[in-house]
């Protein structure tokens, strides 16, 4: 029997710039996926998972898309098979406590879970930047979510109480030890789906935004004054996502200075402007997200706070003075709940190591 698990993860700061080949900076939850594998005699892949209370199974060789949770498992046996790694039938026990559709990272830890225990199992040698691309690829080529590969370099080789400043161009990873601060997860209430709707319209929106602009991907657009006027000069809305990403990525490289520097006070004014862009230029933000944002940012504990993962629906991330998160975040979700009768979900309220 072999055992196996991955963590979720929040982005700090570099939303929707992993696709456009720009810079990231996630950072592991203490919630995990785990996943207990047991070898079978035949070619069944045969999955249960316990949140979900439910049971399927299909066969190797033969994995299709079907628009359900299976097609997260059924993409990594179907990556591992073309990148030419063999594996068995077998019987996989998923459970979790990384909350789907809450922007943090629920599929990829599922992914990156299920691809640790095959590795395991059929001695595969693959290492975890192979496996962090295996699971991008399980889930855009079977899930069919156009994502990009942030959710799994976190998953793989994120540690708790570090960020990990990822380039998703060229994959340089640097792992940054956070400042004294708590760090606090909010959900609030709304799901979303990267497999459909405006997270795929937002992608192809960039995608236009650079051919028209002339470049490979909206990492190559430039801050300086030519690069500001050729935005200025594309049809809305392709100039605000174009400018959000070209921004975004200036305040990846602002927020990893004022960690270095244990600016605190920085790093929460650099969240609060990549919330404002998300929610003007990139429009990934929901009313009732702006308002748990609004009421966190007027929390005398708070330094900053901001919608976190692809947008319409999920989380906040925000960050406290150290020992105040668990009220402060207590705080915030009972006023959220007032004002606007959802039911918050508290993920992280003090020490990035600990869950709430």
């Amino acid at each position: 029997m072999i055992r196996a698990s991955a963590a979720g993860r929040v982005n700090l700061i570099g939303e929707h710039t992993d696709y456009n080949a720009g810079l990231v900076l996630p950072t592991p939850i203490p919630q995990r996926t785990r996943v207990t594998l047991q070898p079978r005699a035949d070619d069944r892949v045969v999955v249960t998972s316990r949140e979900l209370g439910a049971r399927a199974e299909y066969q190797l060789g033969h994995e299709r898309r079907t628009g359900t949770w299976l097609d997260y498992v059924m993409g990594c046996s179907h990556v591992l098979r073309l990148a030419g790694h063999g594996v068995g039938g077998c019987a996989l026990d998923i459970e979790s406590d990384v909350p789907v559709g809450s922007g943090l990272s629920s599929s990829a830890a599922l992914e990156l879970a299920v691809l640790r225990a095959l590795r395991e199992a059929y001695a595969l040698p693959i290492a975890d930047l192979a496996l962090a691309l295996l699971g991008q690829r399980a889930e855009v080529d079977l899930v069919g979510a156009p994502v990009g590969a942030m959710d799994q370099l976190a998953a793989s080789l994120g540690t708790l109480g570090a960020a990990l400043f990822i380039d998703c161009r060229d994959l340089a990873i640097r792992s940054i030890e956070l400042p004294a601060v708590d760090l606090v997860v909010i959900g609030s209430g709304l799901r979303h789906d990267h497999a459909a709707g405006d997270y795929r319209v937002r992608r192809m929106e960039c995608d236009e935004a650079a051919r028209r602009l002339g470049v490979a991907t909206l990492r190559d657009a430039g801050l300086g004054a030519d690069g500001v006027a050729a935005i200025r000069r594309l049809p809305p809305p392709l100039d605000r996502r174009a400018r959000h990403v070209v921004t975004e990525n200036a305040r990846v490289l602002a927020a990893v200075d004022a960690i270095r520097t244990g600016d605190v006070a920085e790093l929460g004014a650099i969240l609060k402007a990549g919330h404002v862009s998300m929610r003007d230029d990139f429009e990934a933000s929901l009313p009732a997200i702006d308002e748990l944002v609004a009421i966190a940012s007027a929390d005398p504990a708070i330094h900053g706070a901001r919608i976190t993962g692809g947008g319409f629906g999920g989380a906040i991330v925000a960050l406290a003075r150290a020992g105040t998160g668990a009220a402060a975040s207590a705080r915030i979700a009972a006023a959220y709940r007032t004002k606007t009768g959802q039911v918050p979900q508290i993920l992280v309220a003090g020490d990035p190591c600990s869950p709430s």
